[in-house]
Order: C-alpha cells, then structure tokens, then sequence
C-alpha cells in the first residue's frame, strides 16, 4: 500500500461506511470477502478491488460515488506531471499530519528526508535522535503513511536495509476561523504509488 493511502485509509473507510449505510456496506463487505477473501478496511490498500466491486453493485456510477468519497477527505488542487497538490480536509488526517509536525523529533526525521532517501540509521545519525525514541517515532511515521519505503541499500554485513522517504515535498497548513486544512505537494512517485489515486485520477 502506498504512504497516501495508508493516510487517507481510515478516513476513506469511515467515509464509505457513512455513505453507502449499514445494509449496502454489508452486501459490499460480503461480495468483497466472496470474490478477494477480504474486509472493506482492506480493499482501500488495494483499491482496485473495492472499485470492482462497486462497479458490480452500481455500474458506471461507481465513479461519481468514489470520487464523493475522496472528496470528503481531500481535494486535489493541481495535477501535473511535476505538481501534485492537494488539500486534506478531514479532521483525523489534518490533526495527524500537524501531530508529526509539532513533535521536533518527528519534524526534524520528515525534513531530513524530504530531498533525499535514508535508512533509519542515518536518518537518527542526522537528526542526533536517541535510538530507541527515534526507531519509535520513525515507526509512529511510517504506521501513519508519512515515511514511506522507496527501495534497497545493501550494508556492510551485506544486508538489505530499507530507506525511507517523505511523503510529500512541500506541506501548508492554512487556518481560517479556527478551521484547520493543509495542502501537501505529494512527490511523483508517491502519486503513483497511490491506488486510490491511480483509480480515480489516473
């Protein structure tokens, strides 16, 4: 699953259960478990499977419903080869996302891998973070979608080690009459990482 989708997963989830409502979300539940052999919680990982399903119950107005659904949670703003930018609007996700941000120690983890790809050890090396405080927020980080693995490095003893990278490139944080919405730039490869994103936008 991509970083983006493990952040909006939740969200997007509660956000399906409310619209679709108790019996239709249990009819989807069965035929998701009947056809996949898994929980609506879990198609949003791959959600090209919850998309199959939908078509199956509501044929091309599936689209408009999955869109809605996203669109509860975020809008994009722009979308371009070099320019991915949307705004969360969703309360869960906001309150997340500026979490990570007032926390120094997780802030300094995000901005030293904003540009560049590290594994863990380098990443508290850099930000001089104790080990076993760093290894859990790393961890806090990695669980929320906000660090995510890009590949390989080969260590010394001839391990592979993960590394790790932001989420997005570029986060603001917009407050307007005490209402919290953040806009994130998500870099290419974590666009396209998203099936969320691929479904709906791609």
């Amino acid at each position: 699953m991509g970083g983006f989708d493990r952040l909006l997963a939740k969200s997007l989830d509660t956000t399906i259960r409310n619209n679709l409502g108790e019996k239709t979300t249990m009819k989807i539940e069965e035929r998701l478990f009947e056809k996949y052999g898994i929980s609506l919680t879990q198609s949003i990982e791959q959600f090209q499977k919850i998309d199959a399903v939908l078509r199956e119950f509501f044929g091309a107005g599936a689209d408009g419903l999955e869109q809605k659904f996203v669109q509860n949670i975020c809008k994009i703003k722009s979308k371009t080869k070099s320019n991915n930018w949307f705004t969360i609007d969703d309360p869960k996700i906001a309150q997340v996302i500026l979490e990570s941000f007032g926390d120094d120690d997780k802030s300094a983890i995000i901005h030293s891998v904003i540009d560049e790809q590290k594994i863990i050890s380098d990443i508290l090396s850099t930000c001089k973070i104790p080990q076993t405080s760093g290894y859990r927020k790393i961890n806090q980080l990695i669980d929320d979608g906000i660090l995510v693995p890009t590949g390989f490095e080969v260590s010394s003893d001839g391990r592979r080690v993960i590394k790790y990278q932001a989420l997005f490139d570029n986060v603001k944080i917009n407050i307007i009459k005490n209402k919290v919405s953040i806009d994130i730039q998500l870099n290419r490869p974590n666009f396209n990482d998203s099936t969320v994103m691929q479904v709906i936008f791609g």
